[in-house]
């Protein structure tokens, strides 16, 4: 059964590790399949209309590696690598790792421990390679938001250099193409320093710090490295005056990676979290979501 946190503005739901969706993408840890906010759904799921629903990313979703998995590219053919908060993927061919390929799948070993106000979910999958782990994830309720900590452990015998980031399908009752959005970070946005920009419908428009909807989209979307590869504090502030709603994440570490995509029933404003953790050693990080009116 999900998980429920809920009190008097906030209804959140997460999925247990080993409920649902059980790809090898995202993280079995972070399911946190809706948020309500004073009865409003405010998350979406990756494709509109999809009968196969519960095997797509939704709500607030997160990954590890979407481009360099731990250990993959000293991985044999046949061999098994880490899919951090999943377990071990097999590598079955000499393709390069691609995030929405079907892998075969050895899931990690899960402990759920609940509470009223918070879920902790620990992540322990084998040695392999020279690398292992122990990842803790904690999702707690707040007064008017709700906070995702994290913390890995290396316990192998190799550093583990990857990156994380929450996808973040947002929609305020399913509805982006009809509501005035706008998203705003914490510097200049310059489309020539981008480093990729998938725009076809031209719906999309920039203003200094400020990312905004100027017409319905149809089209899948999509832009990478906002901030031009230079560093600033992690954090996004969507805003709709329409339906007098604002949600910001804040998160713990600085950033140099910022992307954005959606399609034509959400938007996804990614933070990366740059992870190195050296044998012996930890990392913590935190992201931090609230929720409000704007008047």
């Amino acid at each position: 059964m999900p998980h429920l946190l809920q009190n008097k503005t906030l209804k959140i739901v997460v999925d247990l590790p080993l409920e649902n969706y059980r790809l090898a993408r995202f993280d079995w840890t972070g399911k946190i399949v809706s948020v309500k906010f004073d009865g409003t759904e405010v998350s979406g799921r990756e494709k509109a209309g999809d009968k196969n629903h519960v095997q797509l990313g939704k709500g607030f979703y997160n990954e590890f590696g979407i481009v360099r998995p731990v250990g993959f590219e000293a991985t044999e053919i046949g061999g098994w690598f880490h899919k951090i908060g999943v377990g071990l993927l097999k590598k079955e061919d000499g393709q390069a790792y691609a995030f929405d390929k079907a892998y075969k799948i050895k899931p990690a070993v899960f402990k759920i421990h609940k509470e009223a106000q918070k879920i902790t979910i620990r992540c322990t999958p084998p040695s392999v390679n020279g690398y292992a782990y122990v990842l803790h994830k904690n999702i707690r309720l707040l007064e008017s938001g709700f906070q995702l900590q994290t913390r890995l452990e290396n316990t192998g015998e190799k550093t583990i250099a990857t990156d994380e980031y929450n996808h973040n399908f947002l929609a305020i009752d399913s509805q982006f193409t009809k509501e005035n959005y706008r998203l705003k970070f914490p510097f200049d946005l310059d489309p020539n320093n981008f480093e990729q920009s998938i725009n076809p419908e031209n719906r999309l428009c920039f203003d200094q710090k400020d990312m905004a909807l100027n017409a319905p989209v149809r089209e899948p979307f999509f832009f990478s490295d906002l901030s031009g590869g230079k560093t600033f504090p992690a954090s996004w502030e969507l805003t709709n005056q329409n339906r007098n709603f604002k949600i910001r994440e804040e998160a713990s570490f600085q950033t140099n990676k910022v992307n954005v995509w959606g399609w034509e029933q959400v938007l996804s404003p990614e933070l990366f979290c740059e992870v190195l953790v050296k044998p012996g050693q930890s990392m913590e990080w935190s992201r931090t979501y609230n929720l409000s009116k704007l008047r």
